[in-house]
């Protein structure tokens, strides 16, 4: 059942999200939106005693987010989202911080490079330069889990294909909050879940698909991962929100994905809207989700 908390969230996020993003590209401009997004993320709070030790990995700012008691041999390689042209580590800081204290191990997240200026297969590249990087490193493989939110999961995905095309060792797990993976908008909750949806629009998001994408097919198998043979991706971690419209994204990786033999662990959280874990500890699904993608990252790097 929706918490009083989450019920009187969504009706407020309903009335916000038009100052922050409801205008179009063309009125705003991609600038002021990403200042906007900058902004509103400073109102999140940071769960306490985090450490934050920003560093540059080949041209590409990156932060590492971690604990006094964080494993130093396991990390969490955090991809946010943002539509592949939106958002930064700033805006994300708070959930990936959460995620790795819930996880207790260290979180490196990076700010690759967005659309336009930067479209597909820019924001593919710096993931998996990265992750190379940690390797490179010393990271094992068996120690690093790929983490996102909506577009953020897509990537994840993405990195993952180009890895397993390249005969390069893969990550222990990959964790999708939310996941943007079919650009295409073919599925039935972009109509269904059209008026619950208290941030995502089919137009906006049909919009900034186009803005990653430039020239190529929406379906090419690394833009929407949904129509990539999936095969050989190590186990996937799913949540997804039912009063959004990406929910058939969700759905639809998670059957293509146990259709090509990968584990899949997918959850539906009823009333719940897009990477509603951003909420932190206001909000107690957000905890709850928190909480169970930290079992799941424990769960993976014990066995």
């Amino acid at each position: 059942m929706l918490s009083f908390k989450g019920y009187f969230l969504e009706k407020a996020i309903k009335l916000t999200a038009k100052s922050v993003g409801g205008k179009s590209l063309e009125k705003r401009g991609i600038a002021e939106r990403r200042k906007k997004l900058d902004t509103a993320s400073k109102r999140l709070r940071m769960p306490e005693n985090c450490l934050v030790e920003p560093l540059q990995i080949e041209g590409i700012y990156a932060e590492w987010l971690s604990y006094r008691d964080s494993l130093d041999d396991k990390v969490i390689l955090y991809l946010h989202g943002g539509g592949y042209g939106y958002c930064s580590v700033q805006t994300h800081r708070t959930l990936a911080a959460g995620i790795g204290k819930a996880a207790g191990v260290k979180v490196l997240a990076l700010d690759y490079r967005l659309a336009p200026e930067h479209p597909f297969p820019a924001a593919i590249e710096d993931a998996v330069l990265v992750y190379r990087w940690l390797l490179g490193q010393g990271y094992h493989s068996s120690k690093i889990i790929f983490a996102g939110d909506s577009a953020g999961g897509g990537l994840s995905i993405a990195t993952a294909l180009v890895l397993r095309d390249q005969n390069e060792p893969l990550p222990a797990a990959l964790v999708c909050l939310s996941p943007w993976v079919d650009l295409t908008s073919s599925g039935q909750s972009y109509q269904r879940n059209g008026s619950v949806d208290p941030y995502l629009n089919l137009d906006g998001v049909r919009k900034t698909a186009r803005m990653y994408a430039r020239d190529e097919a929406l379906d090419h198998p690394l833009i929407s991962p949904v129509f990539a043979d999936l095969t050989g991706l190590p186990p996937l971690f799913i949540q997804v929100g039912s009063h959004e419209i990406l929910q058939s994204d969700a759905e639809m990786l998670a059957a293509a994905a146990r259709n090509a033999g990968v584990l899949v662990k997918l959850k539906v959280w009823e009333g719940m809207w897009h990477v509603w874990q951003m909420s932190g500890d206001f909000l107690p699904e957000a905890r709850k989700a928190i909480k169970e993608i930290g079992d799941f990252v424990k769960g993976t790097f014990r066995g």
